[in-house]
């Protein structure tokens, strides 16, 4: 118990120095925020999940002698969604096969880590207000000053009320969807070290096995059909919408993985997928949609079962 304790306070301080260096402006902190979540994966998947719980806490706690602000952005955006989807990942039930028990399926992991960060981003939008126009007004002032610093002039009153509209209307969903692939990568690279360190008690799953449950399209289809609602409402919704389309895609990726083995032609096939990803990324993002759209499919019509059964027919009895 003693070691635990001591691994999650090392973890924990560990997780909170990643996270404050965002403090210094640096335009490399923000990958080191980004990999915040990462030293309580690893001792949730390697130790425990009580050792992820303490180094939440302890991260929170490293983090309460700078402000509240920081210690809550850290609970709430680092701390409890790591150790919550670290316990996860290590939850599992007796099957009734011989073959061990019975773990969390990843693609449940994933709409997990799309609605909390949906959520996320939602409480955060709420707390500058109950309105758009609030929301509107508190950001101009945040973002006055930095936003003539971004461009290095000043910039036109009118103009700078446009740029702070159009952030309103999109980086909330960009945030997100963001949040919601670093976080699955971040997940992943914690079993990386941790199956290599021989800590790993489940077998790591491959992600191209990756199934979601058939009412991750309906939550998504909800979501979209919620965007449009007028005000702060729409706004808040459309994180949710873009977090569960980043989280389809996801699935859409291991789809075309998946049936694409075997084929000869497989390389230039996801070096075409991955290159029109990068290509083809302004105003839309649209081979990304075209991939969510994939992952709806197998969601909903299990499509890598019907390609499968395309693919070898069964052999008709002599």
């Amino acid at each position: 118990m003693m070691q635990i304790v001591l691994i999650g306070l090392g973890a924990g301080t560990a997780s909170a120095l990643l996270f404050a260096s965002v403090a210094s402006g640096a335009t490399a902190s923000m990958l080191l925020l980004l990999l915040a979540p990462l030293p309580i994966l690893i001792v949730a998947l390697g130790w425990s999940h009580w050792a992820g719980l303490i180094a939440a806490a302890a991260g929170a706690a490293c983090l309460a002698v700078v402000g509240v602000e920081f210690l809550a952005a850290f609970l709430f955006g680092v701390g409890f969604p790591a150790w919550w989807l670290g316990y996860l990942t290590m939850l599992s039930r007796p099957a009734p096969s011989p073959d061990g028990p019975e773990w969390y399926p990843i693609g449940r992991l994933v709409v997990w880590a799309a609605g909390i960060y949906a959520l996320m981003v939602g409480a955060l939008l709420l707390s500058f207000g109950t309105n758009l126009a609030s929301l509107q007004s508190a950001l101009h002032i945040v973002l006055d000053t930095r936003l003539d610093e971004v461009v290095g002039e000043q910039l036109d009153p009118d103009e700078a009320a446009r740029l702070v509209d159009m952030l309103v209307m999109f980086v909330p969903a960009a945030a997100a969807a963001s949040l919601t692939l670093c976080t699955v990568f971040d997940v992943w690279l914690a079993g990386r070290i941790v199956k290599i360190s021989g800590r790993l008690q489940r077998p790591w799953p491959r992600l191209s096995d990756m199934r979601f449950p058939s009412f991750a399209p309906a939550i998504l289809g909800a979501a979209v059909a919620g965007s449009f609602l007028p005000d702060l409402l729409g706004i808040a919704v459309s994180a949710l919408a873009a977090s569960m389309m980043m989280a389809h895609v996801l699935l859409g990726l291991a789809v075309i993985h998946a049936t694409t083995v075997g084929l000869s032609g497989r390389g230039f096939i996801l070096g075409s997928v991955y290159g029109a990803i990068v290509v083809f990324s302004w105003p839309i993002r649209w081979p990304l949609l075209l991939i969510a759209l994939i992952g709806v499919s197998d969601a909903l019509f299990d499509l890598r079962v019907h390609i499968a059964r395309r693919r070898n027919p069964p052999v008709a009895p002599t």
